[in-house]
């Protein structure tokens, strides 16, 4: 189970590594809010998302013995690119197994950062099961991409910089939207919030349709998503909660809130006309949710963790015709 220490541990292993993205704000978006709107941009992070974060505390808390034999991780195309990138600039091996209906952004960039891909079928195969069976082939490490404490170390350091952010910005009571696929990133976020900002609460934002977190919290058991694809946000598509994410997603999390693709797609057009950043559908949930929920947000700031950027321009273009 991750602990507030080992994000801590992981912050230090990370420093030099990873960028410390800021809180951006804008007072058009913070009428459309009807309340105060900060924005953290992880779509500036390494690779276009906080993946990047977990991947790289995962592989630096390997043993160098473990590391040299090479990693695997499955990802629709964020977490493929973190560990990609991460493996590469520790100078060893990664096979990264994604479902071939990924951006093909995203499949063309792992490959470019240096990872061997392999293609399956989302709706007809296991990625868990083609990972486990090629860690075992090959020797490999498995990364997973949310149910991994050292991942939700590496992504809980989002929520380190989020405290000391807001901090100086005199918020002390605050919802923190998170973009929720598994729950790595609101899990991380959550226990650094509870250890460093404790009036600041995570709340996991899903698309309509695939919002089984949301569910899972409400009935206090996990749920599971009916279809494995067919949404444009296909960064946070996953069967159901992880099983060491739920707990503490549980435990530590406000309610949750989901959006419809129209939606989502707005929101990414507000990013770039109102802050100049591009963000993913996926990655734009949390706005979505902070514009389009505001009746179910409370109090006079909300935080909003914009997770990641890797669109491919044809749906970026979609996006932007909500402008005109």
């Amino acid at each position: 189970m991750s602990t507030l220490e080992m994000i801590e541990a992981a912050a230090e292993r990370l420093q030099g590594h990873v960028r410390e993205t800021p809180l951006l704000t804008s007072p058009f978006l913070d009428e459309l809010a009807g309340r105060r709107v900060l924005v953290k941009p992880e779509c500036l992070q390494h690779t276009g998302s906080f993946k990047f974060r977990g991947a790289w505390s995962a592989i630096s808390a390997l043993s160098e013995v473990d590391r040299k034999r090479g990693v695997i991780a499955y990802s629709s195309g964020n977490h493929a690119q973190g560990v990609a990138l991460a493996a590469a600039l520790h100078g060893i091996s990664s096979v990264i197994v994604m479902p071939s209906d990924a951006p093909q952004l995203k499949i063309d960039n792992t490959r470019a950062l240096g990872g061997e891909v392999v293609l399956y079928d989302r709706a007809n195969e296991s990625r868990e099961e083609i990972g486990e069976a090629l860690a075992s082939e090959r020797g490999l490490t498995l990364i997973r991409p949310y149910d991994e404490p050292q991942v939700i170390a590496g992504q809980g350091t989002t929520g380190l910089e989020i405290a000391r952010q807001a901090s100086a910005m005199g918020i002390e009571k605050a919802d923190v939207l998170v973009c929720c696929g598994g729950g790595g990133l609101t899990s991380g976020i959550a226990l650094a919030l509870e250890g460093h900002a404790p009036g600041l609460r995570a709340r996991p934002c899903e698309p309509e349709g695939f919002d089984d977190v949301k569910r899972s919290l409400a009935t206090g058991q996990i749920q599971n998503n009916n279809a494995a694809a067919g949404n444009i946000c296909d960064a946070i598509l996953t069967p159901q909660p992880g099983d060491i994410t739920f707990p503490i997603l549980k435990r530590l999390c406000g309610p949750g809130l989901s959006v419809t693709e129209e939606e989502a797609m707005q929101a990414m057009a507000l990013a770039f006309l109102r802050l100049k950043i591009v963000l993913e559908p996926g990655g734009a949930v949390s706005l979505a949710s902070a514009l389009f929920r505001k009746d179910e947000i409370k109090g006079d700031a909300v935080i909003v963790v914009a997770s990641g950027g890797n669109t491919d321009p044809e749906v970026f273009g979609k996006a932007l015709e909500f402008l005109t």
